[in-house]
């Protein structure tokens, strides 16, 4: 602890009683220490994907928004879950993906239900990715129940 915040505990000691003071001297500690580990945390899980610790704007982001026709069945979804996932194995030029499904309370999303990122570190590998023949696969199987879908591509920031 420096000398400037163990002058402001002692100050606040003399003005107020000595349980507040430790009160408030426990707060300051708990804030510390959660906002280390915090940053540690952080730290932690950006070294470990080799995506986020380029340097900026040098990840490209391709987002795919679905919405599916109605009477899409669950095994059908999980299908075309599986196969999307499966991309980053047959591609080598991904270099990061996830998924999700909408869970917003806000009511926005307009009937679109998953979401995908794909990463790529250049535009070349975006444009090995849109001809490659698993992804002319994917987009084949998915076709059939697609009712819409959005794309939107940018460079992270």
């Amino acid at each position: 602890m420096n000398l400037q915040k163990f002058d402001a505990f002692y100050y606040l000691s003399k003005k107020i009683n000595m349980k507040t003071s430790l009160l408030v001297f426990l707060a300051l500690c708990t804030f510390s220490v959660f906002g280390f580990n915090s940053t540690k945390m952080n730290t932690q899980s950006l070294s470990q994907n080799k995506a986020l610790v380029s340097e900026k704007d040098s990840i490209l982001r391709h987002v795919v928004l679905f919405k599916f026709k109605e009477g899409t069945t669950d095994s059908q979804l999980n299908s075309i879950e599986e196969s999307f996932g499966s991309l980053p194995s047959k591609i080598p030029e991904i270099v990061d993906y996830e998924w999700g499904l909408n869970n917003s309370p806000e009511g926005l999303n307009k009937d679109f239900t998953h979401c995908f990122f794909v990463s790529f570190e250049s535009e070349e590998g975006r444009a090995t990715y849109l001809p490659h023949p698993a992804h002319k696969e994917f987009v084949e199987l998915v076709g059939p129940f697609v009712d819409d879908v959005l794309v939107i591509d940018y460079w992270i920031k």
